[in-house]
């Protein structure tokens, strides 16, 4: 049986593509989850990819993960620095848990350096663009050997 994963994408991704193309590419968020989909099928996995802008919805994908999912990946762009309520979710949840950032939060402004939800994380996966989301399937399924 293959582990079920959950993906979380948080405000703006849904943008991808079509947003500041010199920093996150050209690759929709579409053609990642594609990407995805693809890969965590080789490795064994499922997955279930879900986005929004808004923060309560993330914190009820992160509360419904609890008897659904084995593990969760999120990306929760603008929300990784302010989010005490994304960082309560997964707390409460307590499932491995890597976080995901397309760009480096370390080269860009400042207050992009603070990330609320790495408490909650096993690990985390920045600056290395969309590949980042495969290294991600990568970490969680080691997780989850442990």
């Amino acid at each position: 049986m293959s582990e079920k994963i959950l993906v979380i994408n948080g405000p703006n991704l849904n943008l991808l593509g079509t947003r500041e193309k010199e920093k996150y590419g050209s690759v929709s968020l579409k053609d990642i989850q594609k990407k995805c989909e693809n890969y965590s099928n080789k490795i064994g996995l499922k997955i279930e990819f879900k986005q929004s802008n808004v923060e309560g919805e993330i914190v009820n994908f992160i509360q419904d993960a609890r008897k659904k999912y084995q593990g969760i990946i999120i990306n929760a762009g603008g929300y990784t620095h302010t989010s005490v309520a994304i960082l309560d979710a997964l707390l409460a949840v307590k499932k491995p848990t890597i976080e995901l950032h397309i760009t480096n939060i370390y080269k860009r402004e400042d207050f992009r350096h603070k990330s609320l939800i790495s408490k909650a994380a096993d690990g985390i996966i920045c600056g290395l663009g969309v590949e980042g989301y495969m290294m991600a399937l990568n970490g969680i399924k080691n997780l989850l050997k442990k």
